[in-house]
């Protein structure tokens, strides 16, 4: 495989569907042969007497992708044969996910892949020249692949060697890392693990899982955690806005068995904020987790965390062993599910849906409350931040946190802040905060030579706004009027040296390679905006066009939302593509 082809994956081109239908086609009552089987159950293990289950699909086609460097074409038909699925069932679903390299017809498996960020805040820092550096550079058994976003904006720009993290990535940082990791044969680009963070028992020997061995044993009530979490005033932190206690509330009023899906995806260019409080504090999390599972009545977990947070996987997985040989108290079942690189997919392992609600109450979609959600059952779904603080606003009291806030709003938020700053990263600060403030007081101001232009106050999807509105509140509904919302607070910061034109035709990008393909106004929308997008002089009325009908044709939030940053171009900059 060249290394000089550097490649993205365009979910819903024409092209790649039209490709994808007739090799689906072709692989169409093929017979596995007895090897490939053979290797299959080695990885696998034998089919319980049930069968396997259906929705561990994605969790097999990732051994398989670890352990022979990509899905040949062989063991996906002998999966499909263990699994007793249709083979059209395992290549749609393998030849979706960016993180699926399907193998045809005998293709042998590049050596190693590197993924290099091409998202706004690693292309301000420089990652396309990275980029055009290594495919010329590295040998040939090297893919180079560039990735729409790995999680990792405050190390811009930031790169993936296989598995291994690269901050701060150079074109030699990334080529030397390359190189030793292909002299480690068969582990070549694993993930070690993360570093430093508060592990179990070390948490324990501090005072954790206190309130929810209390719980378990009587000493504390369901109800007391049920009214702090609702008098504190927690809204849900992935992006909604919902507010905790009410969700809690409502689903423990179905009956049982309840489940849980918690979403650690945070796919969206500019947010990494639980990927930095996972690394530090995991447990603080996990007992916020069991806490929400005793209060509510939930008797499985489904831990849903991004696959480019490898080192966070590595690492959780030990954690939760350590818990389960030692709890604190009765654990429900619980399942850490594994993405394969697709933004929209967040729950895909929850695969959740909603139903009218009963009493005639109003339909609930997620991410608020997924009535019926896994395996048609009642859950709770849940982001990864909202669960981290549920500890402290029961231990210190519901008005510890709602105490807290600027210019009239409630409560903290984690601002995952990048881009054009002195020290960027997550900055924990008062609800309300502006923009300006938020960068001179917990930013370091702007760099030398750098004055604020403009900034994304919500990550791609959350529009821009120039710095002439940079003294408005950051939090949930503050926004709205002026076509942007805050979303999960990730906050790209730019400068006179940038224009909002090329970040939002960064993020245009982002959601046409992002687009499941499910719907035309997202798949074709997205792409023609694009396209449209790269012309000097903006063809604003069918621009327009695009965005009306993506906003509302579109199935999910991210057709509804990508018309936001041209809508704020064509709003706030009509200077720059006039």
């Amino acid at each position: 495989m060249s290394a000089s082809a550097i490649s993205v994956h365009p979910l819903g081109s024409p092209d790649s569907l039209r490709q994808g239908l007739r090799r689906r086609a072709q692989l169409k009552g093929r017979q596995p042969d007895p090897q490939s089987l053979e290797e299959v159950r080695a990885l696998i293990g034998a089919a319980p007497s049930d069968g396997h289950r259906r929705d561990l699909l994605i969790e097999h086609l990732h051994k398989l992708n670890d352990a022979y460097r990509g899905l040949h074409e062989r063991h996906m038909v002998a999966l499909a044969r263990e699994m007793k699925i249709s083979m059209a069932e395992v290549f749609e679903v393998a030849s979706f996910y960016h993180h699926f390299e399907i193998l045809r017809n005998g293709e042998e498996a590049p050596g190693l892949t590197v993924r290099v960020c091409e998202s706004q805040s690693c292309a301000m820092a420089g990652s396309h020249e990275i980029l055009a550096r290594l495919a010329a550079s590295l040998g040939p058994n090297v893919q180079v692949v560039a990735a729409p976003c790995i999680g990792r904006c405050e190390q811009a720009p930031a790169a993936l060697v296989g598995q291994v993290a690269v901050p701060h990535a150079t074109a030699e940082t990334v080529a030397d890392l390359a190189a030793k990791e292909q002299r480690r044969a068969d582990q070549a680009g694993r993930a070690a693990g993360v570093q430093g963070f508060v592990g179990y028992e070390a948490y324990r020997a501090a005072g954790g899982y206190a309130l929810a061995t209390a719980l378990a044993n009587g000493s504390k009530s369901d109800e007391s955690v049920l009214a702090a979490m609702e008098s504190s005033g927690l809204r849900g932190l992935g992006g909604a806005g919902f507010p905790a206690g009410r969700k809690w509330r409502i689903v423990r009023g179905y009956a049982a068995p309840r489940l849980m899906a918690i979403n650690i995806d945070e796919g969206e260019p500019g947010t990494f904020k639980d990927r930095h409080y996972l690394e530090r504090d995991p447990h603080r999390f996990l007992e916020g987790m069991l806490v929400a599972a005793k209060v509510v009545g939930i008797d499985a977990v489904y831990i849903y965390l991004r696959d480019e947070y490898h080192d966070c996987r590595v690492m959780l997985e030990a954690e939760l062993a350590r818990l389960r040989r030692d709890p604190p108290c009765a654990l429900p079942h619980i399942e850490l599910r594994r993405g394969a690189g697709a933004y929209i997919c967040g729950e895909e392992s929850a695969m959740i849906e909603s139903i009218e609600g009963r009493r005639g109450e109003p339909r609930l979609r997620p991410p608020y409350i997924a009535e019926v959600g896994l395996f048609g059952r009642p859950t709770l779904e849940h982001n990864f931040e909202t669960l981290y603080w549920v500890r402290d606003i029961v231990d210190k009291g519901p008005d510890w946190f709602a105490g807290q806030g600027r210019h009239g709003r409630k409560g903290l938020r984690s601002f995952s802040v990048s881009g054009r700053v002195k020290d960027p990263g997550v900055k924990l600060a008062p609800a309300g905060i502006t923009l300006r403030e938020l960068v001179a007081e917990y930013c370091g101001g702007m760099p030398d030579g750098h004055e604020l232009y403009a900034y994304l106050p919500g990550g791609a999807s959350g529009g821009i706004l120039p710095a002439s509105l940079a003294d408005l509140p950051l939090d949930f509904d503050t926004l709205q009027p002026h076509g942007c919302f805050i979303g999960s607070a990730a906050i790209i910061v730019l400068s006179q040296h940038d224009r909002a034109r090329d970040a939002a035709l960064s993020m245009m990008r982002f959601f046409a390679s992002e687009s499941c393909g499910q719907c035309t106004p997202c798949r074709v929308g997205t792409d023609k905006a694009a396209h449209l997008m790269e012309a000097s002089q903006w063809d604003n009325a069918t621009l327009e066009d695009l965005s009306t009908v993506m906003a509302d044709a579109s199935i999910c939030g991210l057709g509804q939302a990508a018309p936001n940053p041209v809508r704020c171009v064509q709003k706030y900059f009509p200077h720059e593509i006039a």
